[in-house]
């Protein structure tokens, strides 16, 4: 507090003193008008009220400017001079328009202090948020897994002699499936964490080359899945993003991942990107079942049951908080939709500032 009001303090001294120094440059070089001095020392008061905090400061660089035309730009030069003609009311008039100055300067840097404020509230209102939809989440997709895994292995175990080879291999795989999915539960929750250990809606990113980051995303995809089958459409030219690459893998894979194993069709599955002026659009659609139009509002809350869904498939809902978490922090959108023959989830990234001025 007292460091705060010492640099207040400083500032507007140094504020008033540079004013002073413009003023008789001004006074003595250029017109030498004591009302043309009244608006540098309101300028300076002006600066004043906005570097600093509370009213003090504006209030005394208000009287300070009006005290200093008098003594320094009025004559009788450097002596006080309240007989001149009209000037109490001038004198009051000058104070008043630097109080007033002072007071709505002031006031308007508290009310934008204030919505900054409260914009930090809501975005950890919705990290807070985030986090319960994802403990939830969490409470559901980790269950299943894990209840597999015990159960597979305390059926290997008691069971071992009267087990045939082939249910043996079948237990092992279950294992190795519900291993896989809990390692890819984790990664999903290691994302978040990282995103949210940064600061608020920030990614570090660097201008990645948008064609290898999706080859990586489906050769990624493929090692855990080497079935799926991937149908890409994209733009001729060559498009480079600022992104963190990593995470939009992940997205991209989340996504593709999804409609492979939950559409329930062996048809490919389709991931288009096109260019807009400002944005990139990638669109991942399959041709299945589509989703439930009851399930849509919550789709990306991580509000959808872990356990299992229709398909016999473990559920979705915290890969889906993963990837609207990670498009927000890249200043994105996400959303999802059915089509005429299945779903699509569309997400969109921003292009550098500098390639949408050119475009």
């Amino acid at each position: 507090m007292k460091k705060r009001i010492l640099s207040d303090t400083l500032f507007t001294a140094v504020t008033l003193a540079s004013a002073t120094v413009i003023s008789f440059l001004f006074f003595h070089f250029g017109n030498n008008n004591p009302s043309n001095i009244t608006i540098i020392y309101t300028l300076a008061l002006i600066i004043a009220a906005l570097r600093t905090s509370g009213y003090v400061y504006g209030a005394v660089s208000a009287v300070f400017g009006v005290v200093a035309v008098n003594y320094f730009f009025s004559y009788p030069y450097f002596k006080f001079n309240f007989t001149l003609a009209g000037y109490p009311l001038t004198f009051i008039g000058m104070l008043a328009i630097s109080l007033i100055t002072s007071t709505v300067t002031t006031a308007l840097k508290r009310q934008r202090q204030a919505i900054a404020d409260r914009e930090k509230e809501l975005a950890e209102a919705d990290r807070e948020k985030l986090r319960a939809n994802l403990l939830r989440a969490v409470s559901h997709d980790l269950r299943t897994p894990l209840t597999g895994i015990i159960g597979a292995s305390s059926s290997y175990l008691e069971n071992y002699p009267d087990l045939s080879e082939s249910e043996r291999t079948e237990l092992v795989s279950n294992i190795k499936e519900d291993s896989s999915w809990l390692l890819h539960m984790v990664e999903n929750l290691l994302t978040v964490t990282r995103i949210q250990n940064d600061s608020p809606n920030k990614v570090a990113k660097t201008v990645e080359v948008v064609e290898e980051v999706v080859s990586e995303a489906i050769q990624r995809l493929q090692k855990r899945h080497p079935g799926v089958k991937i149908k890409v459409n994209m733009p001729n030219n060559f498009l480079m993003l600022p992104m963190d690459p990593t995470l939009i893998e992940q997205v991209l894979i989340n996504l593709m991942e999804n409609a492979f194993v939950h559409s329930g069709s062996s048809d490919p599955v389709e991931l288009t990107i096109s260019e807009q002026p400002e944005t990139v659009t990638f669109c991942v659609r399959d041709y299945g079942r589509g989703i439930s139009e009851d399930q849509l509002p919550g789709l990306f809350e991580g509000q959808q049951p872990g356990s299992s869904t229709s398909d016999g498939h473990k559920g979705i809902g915290i890969g889906l908080s993963i990837c609207k978490t990670i498009i927000l922090a890249h200043g994105g959108t996400i959303t999802a939709a059915n089509h005429e023959s299945g779903a699509e989830f569309t997400f969109t990234l921003p292009k550098e500032k500098e390639d949408t001025d050119n475009a």
